[in-house]
């Protein structure tokens, strides 16, 4: 017996305008992003306001608490490429059951991840490179951070179940809802207010655990009420069954993501060299590329659940317009990104630092590592397609290839010869390789796909 989905006014993947529809899913996604990360700014803003030192201590975290995200990311890729597929197949029940059992696998693995790292804080920062002034102020924040991670990993995975359906107004309104109480509470717990007592770095960790928990309840809420997503009803399936299908793809998605932020722990190390200041302006700049990359992120969560569905229907020819109109979209895109950066660079560098040091490697980011990020777009693009075609060990080599083949190697040699000028370029001319590689592949493999299924329809 099908399984019909409660509330379900979204947009039809399978025969609805590629543009049109693609634009309806995205548009909501842009506004969620931008208010989560305008919100995580102003929670960098007033984190900078402490000093230089808790600002670098904060940007010493990001590759730590990004791999346990990723984590999350990995899992939340598999959970919607499986959904989204079934869902195109015309298999709600299946659908129902595999969101379930990813939430359910999805919070055991984040939660020992979070274990271990909370147990080894101290040894873990200093192996990137944390000096005896900044570890004290480390070890307050992430110690809140990890034991508060489980909160994260329900809400991502959640909105993931609701994109493979192609909701993504949803996700959007949880997103941007967490961000803003976020926001709110960071500088009442940083700063203190009355009968609140001013809690320094450890405050803005507070604050992000108790928006998470927020959202755990908002998410659960309209996956079971509202949506009728969740079912521990397996019919055919078994439990078993059920998570390895999530993890076959969420897996070695999460060890692509993973390599994000080890990669990221060496750029750190490779800038620490120059400084606390050059960490904390390389923080700052982290911060900015999140921003100024926010569309491809949006298209990297809309994009997957277009191709899974037509993947599961066999209509190849829509998955390949859908890529090739998106990547042509994303290069234009973030060339007009990167003229604005150009033009603000001044404004943004002061607003993030006193210190003139730092706003000086601030402007010099911006100069250099934006102009690639249209390539960097074709990259992130290509890889969350190969998931959406449960092609997750492509989308795996690919993330290797780019980052310790070129981005990080290039940044190295680059460093070597003009110091954090050179490292720039060469994470630049990195990014222009890879996404060379990316495109050239992805086409192959949909060609190889769609044969196989011309094939199967004429024996």
């Amino acid at each position: 017996m099908s399984v019909k989905l409660q509330s379900n006014p979204n947009p039809d993947l399978l025969n609805a305008p590629i543009l049109p529809t693609l634009k309806k899913m995205t548009m909501p996604m842009i506004f969620g992003m931008i208010t989560l990360m305008m919100f995580n700014l102003v929670d960098t803003f007033f984190i900078s306001l402490l000093g230089t030192e808790p600002l670098a201590a904060v940007s010493f975290t990001f590759p730590v608490t990004f791999t346990v995200i990723s984590l999350a990311i990995g899992l939340g890729i598999g959970t919607s490429a499986v959904i989204a597929k079934a869902l195109g197949s015309n298999k709600l029940s299946e659908a129902r059951f595999d969101a379930s059992m990813a939430l359910l696998v999805s919070v055991v693995m984040v939660s020992l991840l979070s274990l271990m790292g909370y147990l080894f804080i101290t040894p873990i920062f200093k192996l990137l490179g944390a000096g005896e002034q900044v570890l004290p102020l480390i070890h307050d924040y992430m110690s809140v951070w990890f034991l508060g991670s489980v909160f994260l990993i329900t809400p991502m995975v959640g909105n993931s179940v609701l994109r493979a359906s192609g909701d993504t107004t949803t996700p959007s309104i949880v997103m941007g809802g967490a961000g803003l109480i976020n926001a709110v509470l960071d500088p009442l717990l940083i700063f203190g207010l009355g009968p609140i007592p001013a809690l320094g770095i450890q405050g803005a960790a507070i604050a992000s655990v108790i928006a998470w928990s927020v959202a755990v309840v908002i998410i659960l809420y309209i996956l079971m009420v509202k949506k009728g997503l969740l079912s521990l009803q397996a019919n055919t399936q078994t439990v078993s069954g059920a998570i390895r299908k999530i993890l076959k793809i969420g897996l070695p998605a999460a060890g692509a993501n993973m390599l994000t932020p080890i990669a990221m722990a060496v750029m750190t190390a490779l800038v620490a060299r120059h400084g606390p200041e050059a960490v904390a302006a390389f923080g700052v700049g982290s911060r900015i590329e999140s921003i100024a990359s926010l569309v491809v992120l949006a298209l990297s969560m809309t994009l997957p659940p277009f191709i899974s569905q037509n993947f599961g229907a066999g209509k190849f020819s829509r998955v390949k317009e859908a890529y090739i109109t998106t990547l042509k979209f994303v290069m234009v895109w973030q060339f007009l990104i990167y003229l604005v950066l150009l033009a603000g660079a001044g404004f943004i560098s002061n607003l993030f630092a006193k210190e003139q040091a730092v706003t000086d490697v601030i402007s010099l980011f911006i100069y250099i590592l934006p102009l690639s990020y249209g390539l960097q777009g074709v990259i992130i693009l290509s890889n969350s397609s190969f998931n959406a075609l449960h092609k997750p060990m492509n989308a795996l080599i690919l993330s290797v290839v780019r980052l310790f083949i070129f981005y990080v190697p290039f940044a190295y040699i680059g460093e070597q010869f003009a110091g954090l000028t050179g490292l720039f370029i060469g994470a630049a001319v990195g990014n222009l390789f890879t996404a060379v590689v990316a495109y050239k592949w992805f086409i192959k493999e949909l060609d190889v796909l769609t044969s196989q299924s011309l094939q199967e329809c004429h024996s």
